[in-house]
């Protein structure tokens, strides 16, 4: 499944309707006079976040949006229809600019938040406004206003369900790659991933969830050492934290590297370390010492943590993985909408 994080639309308001020019013509009513009525507010269009989507890809296929005009004013000072609003719904997290002036125009960070991106004309004056004790039969009447027509940019920030931490060269990459559509650059050196990478995971019957390949971080990353200050922004969108340990032998200690992101976590943000977390071994195919996993399965789960044994190369482990991250990230969204 194919992940897009952003996308441009065009949004057009609907016009006002027109004024209208008219005059009674009533038995039992000599005088007549002018009757008149408004035009009807053109539609207006909103934008409203929403946790039910997870990406822009609807916005490839359909990138404009229109809503309809206000109806005319009709005689007997009868005010024209107005144009029917309409809601475009947006995942939480989309950033939206304008394409011309680059202006921020507002960043979605709760769902369910709403607003007005581009208003509709107003409905233009009938002739029995204009009515005055010196021109009882005016002859003027207003066209409706246009409504507002705007190029927008969206911009989906990092909302991923489940958050992939670990040192550079931990395997998250070739994880990311093995468990969903997203196909990051690999290699084997320190910061290949120089972005985050989003991919698409299938679970279950037709069920999704996200992950965001966090590019690696190193200590002080806190303090903006390496590339981690960046992108330690977007762990504090995801709901899950999997901790991807690297046991074979790169002459790190994994309890060690385990514990240093934990605590580059903390003190970047304190109650990063509150969300629910997982913890990966990975390359398991090139482990070359048993003791390696035994200590880190022992300190995790002093803390509460079960450790998945994984090998991206060879897919141990990958499918009891996705089921458990799915499990969990289905229960994560349960208890979030019964609070």
């Amino acid at each position: 499944m194919q992940f897009l994080d952003r996308a441009r639309i065009v949004v057009k308001a609907g016009g006002g309707g027109n004024g209208v020019m008219a005059f009674r013509r009533e038995k039992f009513v000599p005088r007549g006079g002018p009757s008149g009525g408004d035009g009807g507010r053109g539609g207006s269009i909103f934008l409203e976040s929403t946790d039910q989507l997870n990406s822009l890809l609807q916005f490839r296929f359909n990138p404009e949006f229109r809503a309809n005009r206000g109806a005319h004013g009709e005689g007997s000072n009868r005010t024209g229809r107005d144009g029917e609003d309409i809601t475009v719904l947006v995942p939480t997290g989309t950033l939206v600019r304008d394409s011309e002036s680059g202006e921020t125009i507002y960043d979605f960070s709760r769902a369910g938040e709403r607003v007005l991106i581009a208003e509709g004309g107003r409905g233009g004056r009938g002739n029995a406004r204009f009515a005055t004790s010196t021109n009882r039969a005016p002859r003027r009447h207003e066209d409706g206003q246009p409504g507002v027509v705007r190029a927008l940019d969206l911009e989906l920030k990092l909302i991923a369900d489940v958050g992939l931490v670990g040192f550079p060269n931990a395997g998250k990459s070739t994880l990311i790659s093995r468990i969903s559509a997203a196909r990051p650059k690999i290699a084997d050196y320190p910061f290949t991933t120089l972005e985050p990478h989003l991919g698409v995971v299938s679970f279950g019957e037709m069920e999704t969830f996200v992950v965001a390949d966090i590019p690696g971080l190193i200590e002080g990353a806190h303090r903006g050492t390496g590339l981690g200050l960046e992108f330690l922004r977007h762990i504090e969108r995801t709901k899950l934290l999997l901790h991807v340990v690297d046991v074979s032998s790169t002459g790190r200690d994994p309890v060690s590297d385990f514990l240093v992101i934990c605590r580059e976590l903390e003190l970047y943000k304190t109650d990063l370390l509150a969300k629910p977390q997982m913890v990966a071994a990975s390359k398991m195919d090139a482990l070359d010492d048993a003791e390696r996993v035994d200590r880190l399965r022992e300190f995790v789960a002093t803390r509460g943590l079960e450790l998945f044994e994984i090998s991206s190369v060879t897919g141990h482990g990958l499918d009891r993985l996705v089921s458990a991250l799915g499990s969990r990230v289905r229960e994560i969204q349960r208890a979030a909408c019964a609070s």
